[in-house]
């Protein structure tokens, strides 16, 4: 099998809906340990501001406290220029901004229509000296529109394409998706955007998420986002619990994904304690 990319969002998508307060010693150590288990890419934290999401407030800390492993790339998602800039200062290797495929959802998530919140993108990526990912929410089910047309997603990717992302990560935001309405999308998606562009970020709430990844890896994805122990959630989505453990891809796609998944428990064991 060929290399399989898990990229990890624990640290970020996981852990920004806890409740409660997690030191940043648990984070840093967090981090660490993923990067000792062989994980290649990591999203560290949010550079959004404190306001809205206070579980991620320290991220420059974070980042000038762990231990970067060579070869490891450490992302940081960020909503505007200012968070670009504090992400640049804090010496991210990568950035992410995020969109999604509903309206309604875009509205509810970040205040503007999928139009201006991909304008608002645009100074970031064209400004930013490290690569940025693109994320688009929504991307088969909204929580407030039912069922996406795959006709509605690709010009959300062209539109981030064209900007200058050099991924896209497609998001079933609700985990409400189907190994068959993954097949529908990417049918659309790959002649389009091509899957060395493409990521999948499925979430499983509906015990759904290790059958989707199959069947994308299948079609030609080699590259998954996931979360160790499947901690997290999106806080705009009401009952989108719970990514994809990275343990469970691990299983899937065995030895290309490159992790220790001995390794991998004793990370997740880190924030075991401290996730409501």
């Amino acid at each position: 099998m060929s290399k399989v990319r898990l990229i990890e969002m624990g640290p970020r998508d996981g852990l920004q809906t806890e409740a409660k307060t997690i030191p940043t010693e648990v984070k840093v150590a967090f981090v660490d340990a993923l990067s000792a288990a062989g994980v290649d890419e990591i999203e560290v934290s949010s550079f959004v501001s404190p306001k809205w999401v206070p579980q991620l407030a320290d991220a420059a800390e974070v980042f000038a406290r762990i231990q970067r492993k060579p070869g490891v790339r450490y992302m940081a998602l960020v909503p505007n220029e200012a968070g670009l800039d504090r992400a640049l200062a804090a010496a991210v290797d990568k950035v992410a901004v995020f969109t999604a495929a509903s309206e309604s959802f875009t509205r509810k998530n970040i205040n503007a229509s999928i139009a201006e919140s991909i304008e608002r993108f645009r100074p970031v990526v064209q400004r930013s000296p490290v690569p940025v990912r693109g994320y688009v929410s929504t991307a088969w089910h909204c929580p407030y529109e039912g069922p996406i047309k795959p006709e509605a997603v690709l010009p959300v990717c062209e539109a981030l394409l064209e900007l200058g992302c050099t991924e896209l990560s497609i998001g079933d935001t609700i985990g409400k998706a189907v190994p068959d309405e993954v097949a529908r999308l990417l049918d659309v998606l790959l002649p389009v955007v091509g899957a060395d562009h493409l990521a999948m970020h499925f979430h499983d709430t509906f015990g759904h998420a290790v059958a989707n990844s199959a069947r994308a890896h299948a079609m030609g994805i080699t590259a998954f986002d996931s979360s160790a122990g499947g901690i997290g959630g999106c806080p705009f989505a009401p009952g989108a619990t719970g990514n994809v453990a990275t343990q469970a891809l691990v299983a899937l796609f065995g030895e290309s994904t490159g992790i220790d998944s001995t390794a991998l428990e004793g990370a997740s064991a880190i924030v075991r304690p401290w996730i409501s």
